[in-house]
């Protein structure tokens, strides 16, 4: 039920709010989840884009007492800052998230040492370029908030339990009580969360999100709230689903390897085809990379590193 030009009600206490991004599935959903003392707001949209807060919050019965995010991707994050200053609120972030997110968005230097490790990856100096370019255009407008107050998984958030699933994001979390979820990106409906693997993170990331799926899978929750797309009313269902949508994803790739090394970057055109834009191949290349390192994990594939960078075979 729409309450307002901005505010959408989820159920009673828990309000929606959906702000625009210019790529990707161009929107993101934030929350506003209620209690005694005013609103949680989980998640603050995307920095570039100048978000009306006074008059959300003018929309709102009470103050907001808190600002929870659930990861450092810069939709999530990006309006940290302005949420803050224009709430008055503490924001609360996960250790693990806070520290990548100041290595990645507080740092210099880490576009180019993005390009120089996608680089052993295969990738050509093209999109390498690209990646240090806009890899400078996006730090220049995440503005995340300095120095919150950590949470950790386990601990409880105005009596919502905090989970740790990680997979999209290493140190990714979400919210829980009587069986809602406020999923953040961990689950998704239509689309699948991307799940890539990047320098200074998890080494197995899709080991570790097909175990997130796993734990969602016997939480079934009663609705997950996610941030983009569908409300999903069946949320283990779906985890399932999009356990089942890894495992097809893992055979084509193992299917594309041979006893010749082959860079992530080569198998991404056998997995996603040659015509993207370099943006998209950077996406598309780390999820390529996800799932060659959990074959590995597993037995299924071999890894070999040499002076000239990273390439994979078939299991030896």
């Amino acid at each position: 039920m729409k309450l307002s030009e901005h505010l959408f009600v989820c159920e009673p206490g828990i309000l929606r709010l959906t702000l625009p991004l210019p790529s990707g599935p161009k929107h993101v959903h934030c929350y506003f989840l209620r209690s005694e003392d005013g609103w949680t707001l989980v998640d603050t949209g995307l920095g570039l884009m100048e978000t009306p807060w006074e008059e959300i919050l003018a929309e709102l019965d009470a103050p907001v007492a808190r600002i929870f995010i659930t990861h450092m991707h810069p939709d999530h994050v990006g309006g940290a800052e302005a949420a803050a200053a224009a709430t008055g609120a503490p924001v609360l972030q996960g250790r693990l998230d806070y520290a990548q997110c100041e290595r990645v968005w507080g740092s210099t230097d880490w576009p180019e040492h993005v390009a120089a490790w996608f680089t052993r990856q295969g990738t050509t100096p093209a999109i390498a370029d690209e990646l240090i370019e806009s890899g400078h255009v996006f730090a220049d407008f995440v503005r995340f908030a300095w120095n919150p107050t950590l949470v950790e998984p386990g601990e409880t958030v105005d009596g919502w339990e905090v989970l740790w699933v990680p997979g999209h994001a290493d140190g990714h979390l979400a919210l829980h009580r009587d069986g809602v979820l406020i999923a953040g990106d961990s689950l998704l409906a239509p689309i699948t969360p991307a799940i890539g693997l990047y320098p200074e993170s998890r080494p197995d990331p899709l080991g570790d999100y097909i175990e997130t799926l796993h734990a969602l899978e016997r939480l079934a929750p009663r609705v997950s709230y996610g941030g983009h797309g569908e409300t999903i009313e069946e949320p283990a269902a779906r985890a399932a689903a999009i356990r089942e949508h890894h495992d097809e994803r893992l055979d084509k790739v193992e299917a594309f390897l041979t006893n010749e090394p082959r860079s992530g970057f080569a198998v991404s055109y056998d997995l996603f085809g040659r015509e993207l834009p370099p943006i998209q191949r950077r996406f598309a290349i780390a999820e390529t990379l996800s799932h060659l390192e959990r074959l590995v994990a597993v037995g299924r594939a071999s890894r070999r590193e040499d002076d000239r960078g990273t390439a994979y075979t078939a299991a030896s």
